[in-house]
């Protein structure tokens, strides 16, 4: 599923920044302004006010920040004083901060609530953020001064956080092109504007592609098979767009029913087709070039910095380490997922040849259809049986709950925080202890505003600020079934399975206790950072925890124990292909990261890996590279295998849960004490270990998903 938490173009494009730039405001020493991001926030816990924020305050708000930020930066390379690590390193930690604060604003709208005019904002800022940083990185004073107090590390009585921040420093100082000749510099600077440039254009793309298109229905014959919520949506979607019958769109909650259900395979092949076709028509939203375009500038970029590739540069930076390892690593896992996977696709092939399909093969807009049907005569279990019980309300207690078991936190609702939409909902986060810990939005609908998926991102980051713990603000940003005129908003179990993986990123971002903005919550590897959100998911499947949420939102009746044991039991449904596409996307960003670029076209790199991962036939037009988000317009170039990296970790984590009890208090602070709490201040396999009291297993991650024969 998709997760962007800390990735969205907000970190796309402060990525290349030193620490410096995601450091939160001091306000009292900002230059004051009639325009309401350069002022003080006098709101509850010093919120965002979206309320008095409009379009045409954040590019002034944001070159006055720059300019702001840059007087900060020159004070500490003018300062006479020998280079120490308060007066370098921990000052330019604490520089840029309003900087932050608008783009970390801009950002988050454009990725939850955008408009045209606010991404023409964004396209202007984009470059001028992009010189901003570069200006830091490529500062050459500014870097010996760093390099002096690093070569001195051995000798400076420094704890464990200040090491790593020092560390961090050094090290976005060196993969930012500090290290260049002056015409290199000049080169990294041209590089890294195009990309962040191309990397927005493809996301609206893939927006515009998805907004655009709509299927209509008017013969009521053609929504044979569809149950009645998918049906009602399907209506009001018409209603809101002014058309008659029922209209199907591309968002995920009209999407996944429709190839699910519906009994017309030529619309749900038209349906695939336009899915799977987003950014791949050679029209105004083509992405093809552009995906050209960014691998090319990303390798160029890596071989003037000195690495063979961008996977290279990226895994320098992660628990895997390099390309090779993380290859072999999704070969291995192919290895075992592919024969389980053959074996599973024979069977659906069968039950549907059984049940009237007439090809020999099934296409892609085959297998949810039958593979539903297949799910529903196995263990009697369907989203129209389920959804009932999982009320979007009751599912968002539910983690709350959880999170007060494991945890101690609870949650209280507030009116009076200004919000960027109606829609979104707000929360003031309590500690065991009763002190106030986060601030926490969760906005969960669709809206043509809004890109597709699901994330975490924060609009305050923590820190320690002259003696004070800097609470953070926390959002969650998914796009669930919508309510209908008879109906609340009821959510298949995927959609539930989404809540808690992102809740537990957000888990990770509101418990973090670190000095240091920088190294704070979710600031860690990308091979790390699914940990906390993939672990919270196996909540889920237990039925202690279920029983405290899921609940018939008609009746009130806790749902039965038989429907439990069918959840459960399906948990590894066709486990084989899921975990086949997982990997195919996975494999398919490290050959386009993984080395020089072959000016090979999208079909050409994704009939590569198909001829290895995939078991269906290759359908003409469609192609995902140019839609995937993840890799060409989010934070996950040569990461996305950390999805499954992740999962290794995280069913070994939920083992030692299952151990000790699944509400054990022990085994929660020890998970809150050396993963969440910790960040980046530490290195992962280190937090993991103290956590655990072992390096993870495999082993725990092939049992759970059925990866044996």
């Amino acid at each position: 599923m998709l997760t962007l938490r800390k990735m969205t173009q907000t970190a796309v494009l402060l990525a290349a920044l030193t620490p410096a730039l995601v450091a939160q405001p001091s306000p009292e020493k900002a230059k004051m302004s009639e325009n309401p991001l350069l002022q003080p926030f006098k709101t509850p816990h010093e919120t965002v006010p979206f309320d008095r924020i409009k379009n045409e305050h954040y590019l002034p708000a944001l070159k006055e920040a720059m300019t702001m930020g840059r007087k900060e930066i020159d004070a500490i390379v003018a300062n006479p004083a020998a280079p120490t690590f308060e007066n370098t390193v921990v000052a330019l930690e604490n520089a840029g901060s309003m900087v932050s604060r608008v783009s970390s604003v801009l950002f988050n709208l454009n990725s939850a609530e955008t408009s045209p005019e606010l991404q023409k904002i964004v396209r202007e800022a984009s470059p001028l953020l992009t010189e901003y940083s570069n200006d830091i990185s490529l500062n050459e004073k500014l870097f010996q001064r760093i390099k002096t107090v690093y070569d001195q590390r051995d000798k400076l009585k420094l704890d464990g956080e200040d090491r790593m921040l020092l560390e961090k420093s050094y090290k976005g100082f060196a993969r930012n092109g500090a290290n260049l000749k002056a015409a290199d510099k000049d080169k990294f600077r041209a590089i890294n504007k195009e990309l962040s440039q191309a990397s927005l254009q493809f996301g609206e793309n893939v927006l515009n592609e998805t907004n655009e298109y709509m299927l209509e229905v008017t013969d009521e014959k053609d929504l044979a098979g569809l149950p009645e919520f998918a049906r009602e949506a399907a209506k009001a979607t018409a209603k809101q767009k002014g058309k008659t019958g029922w209209v199907f769109t591309l968002q995920a909650p009209s999407y996944q029913p429709f190839m699910q259900y519906a009994d017309n395979r030529e619309l749900r092949k038209q349906l695939f087709i336009a899915y799977n076709s987003r950014g791949f028509h050679k029209d105004k939203n083509d992405n093809q070039a552009i995906i050209g375009k960014l691998v090319q500038l990303r390798y160029d970029r890596a071989k003037l910095l000195g690495y063979q590739t961008h996977a290279d540069f990226i895994l320098e930076e992660s628990m895997a380490g390099s390309p090779e390892k993380v290859k072999q690593f999704l070969s291995e896992l192919a290895g075992y997922a592919k024969p389980v996977a053959e074996k599973q696709l024979t069977e659906l092939t069968n039950y549907a040849k059984q049940h009237g399909f007439k090809d020999e093969r099934l296409e892609r807009w085959d297998f949810g259809y039958y593979s539903e049907k297949l799910k529903k005569e196995k263990y009697a279990l369907d989203d129209e049986i389920l959804k009932p019980y999982f009320k979007l309300e009751n599912v968002i207690e539910g983690a709350f709950t959880i999170a007060n078991k494991l945890y101690g936190l609870t949650f209280k609702e507030r009116k009076d925080i200004p919000l960027y939409n109606p829609e979104v909902k707000t929360y003031d986060v309590f500690d065991q202890d009763g002190k106030f810990l986060a601030v926490f939005y969760g906005d969960y609908f669709p809206r043509e505003g809004k890109r597709s998926g699901a994330w975490m991102n924060d609009l305050h980051g923590q820190k320690v600020e002259n003696g004070v713990n800097i609470r953070p603000h926390i959002v969650n940003v998914c796009n669930f079934t919508r309510p209908t005129e008879t109906k609340p908003s009821l959510l298949n179990f995927n959609e539930v399975t989404t809540l808690f993986h992102e809740f537990g990123h957000g888990l990770h971002g509101m418990l973090a206790n670190s000095k240091y903005e920088s190294l704070s919550g979710t600031s860690v590897y990308r091979d790390f950072v699914e940990l906390p959100s993939q672990v919270m998911e196996n909540w889920c499947y237990d039925p202690e925890a279920l029983k405290l949420f899921a609940k018939h939102y008609q009746t009130g009746e806790v749902i039965p124990n038989d429907l439990i044991e069918k959840i459960r039991a399906s948990q590894n449904y066709l486990a084989g292909l899921s975990n086949l596409t997982q990997l195919r996307y996975g494999l398919v960003d490290m050959y386009w990261h993984g080395s020089a670029p072959k000016g090979e076209t999208v079909d050409q790199v994704e009939s590569h890996i198909d001829s290895l991962v995939n078991l269906f036939p290759k359908v003409p037009g469609t192609a995902f590279s140019p839609a995937f988000a993840h890799i060409f317009a989010g934070g996950y170039s040569a990461g996305y295998y950390s999805y499954k990296w992740s999962e290794v970790l995280d069913a070994d984590a939920f083992e030692f849960f299952k151990e000790k009890g699944l509400s054990n208090r022990e085994a929660a602070d020890k998970f809150r004490k050396n993963v969440l709490e910790k960040g980046g201040t530490e290195k992962p396999m280190e937090l993991y270990k103290k956590f655990r009291g072992r390096e993870p297993s495999p082993q725990a991650m092939l049992r759970r998903s059925g990866l044996t024969l």
